[in-house]
């Protein structure tokens, strides 16, 4: 695992719920304690981070229904660096930076945006390309036609792979070097399963979707050569029949690649997966509470040594120390964020 001295840690959350924006936090990588430093409203509902390599700047979504996308200059106390950047979409939940541009999933009008970054961190005045999903599910509420939750670049590099939830389908595009977006693979995915979002493998030869509206993980071989998916199996990630609702929202990798992680809202637990030594198989070893409510997101720091749940309803960042053996989290603490949606560390 990667040994990294992290020492600053950031959080999302909804200032529409009464979060206060882009929270800045002290981070001890002894303990994996986090100490809330500073925050700013300077943009609406930042619900999901992004870092520059690097650490100096960050970037975040405005999740509105008139979206947009800010950069900040990072630090003990976030800094906006311009007007935030319209994404000609609605309610984006998600980012990504890829190839000198930042890329959002758009939820709310099933699209994704790209934008170009400047040499110093900040961004384009205007996007470079949309590109518009298209396609429905079986339910009748929530896949009406697409919902972009999430985006992000394959191991390699080369591709930007999109998550739909409202199409039951992950896309591959390709992005030029104008920003142009174009898409190069889709697979479909169970119909209803409702794929919220993915990470790959360290290998780098499989993919992991976590779907919301049937709580199961579906693991996927991924060709970087040709840019392909293919599912190859789905597995429930709660031990029984849920008591209530119940709505998978995070997952996360090891960086050594044993161990997998989800967090499902409702349930209100964290699941683990035990990988084989190429990624193929997951199995499901133990679920254990996120000690708060409605686990939005998970992250882990990056040695691998503890996990974090952003806990939306509770307003709290709980965190695990990770049994290096069993993947078992074991909780170690928490921090008050009032409606807390995602966790990065720079």
């Amino acid at each position: 695992m990667g040994d990294r001295q992290v020492r600053r840690a950031y959080v999302g959350s909804f200032t529409a719920a009464g979060g206060p924006g882009v929270v800045s936090a002290a981070f001890d990588p002894d303990s994996g304690a986090l100490t809330v430093l500073a925050a700013t409203d300077a943009v609406a509902d930042p619900s999901y981070l992004a870092l520059a390599p690097g650490g100096d700047t960050l970037y975040a979504v405005s999740e509105t229904s008139d979206g947009a996308l800010a950069a900040f200059r990072a630090g003990d106390r976030p800094e906006l660096l311009a007007r935030p950047v319209p994404v000609r979409g609605d309610a984006p939940t998600h980012l990504t930076l890829h190839d000198g541009h930042l890329i959002a999933a758009n939820y709310g009008s099933g699209s994704l945006t790209a934008v170009p970054v400047n040499a110093d961190g900040s961004l384009a005045p205007a996007a470079a390309d949309v590109l518009r999903h298209e396609g429905s599910g079986p339910h009748p509420q929530r896949q009406q036609a697409p919902h972009a939750h999430q985006v992000l670049a394959d191991p390699s590099g080369r591709w930007v792979v999109s998550v739909d939830l409202g199409t039951d389908s992950v896309r591959v595009c390709a992005l030029g070097a104008d920003g142009r977006l174009s898409l190069h693979h889709e697979v479909a995915l169970r119909p209803g399963s409702g794929p919220r979002h993915l990470a790959f493998h360290p290998r780098g030869g499989y993919a992991y979707v976590l779907n919301e509206l049937a709580p199961t993980l579906t693991v996927c071989g991924w060709d970087a050569a040709d840019g392909t998916l293919k599912p190859l199996s789905e597995t429930p990630v709660l031990a029984g029949a849920p008591d209530g609702d119940a709505y998978p929202s995070a997952i996360v990798v090891a960086p050594d690649g044993r161990f997998l992680w989800t967090a499902t809202r409702g349930e209100d637990v964290l699941s683990v997966f035990a990988l084989d030594p190429w990624g193929e198989t997951a199995r499901l070893t133990a679920t254990v509470p996120c000690d708060g409510h409605w686990p939005r997101d998970l992250a882990l720091d990056p040695s691998g040594r503890f996990l974090y749940a952003a806990n939306e309803r509770s307003g709290d960042v709980t965190w695990f120390a990770v049994d290096p053996d069993t993947g078992l989290p074991r909780r170690a603490g928490a921090v008050a964020v009032p409606a807390a949606s995602c966790v990065v560390f720079g």
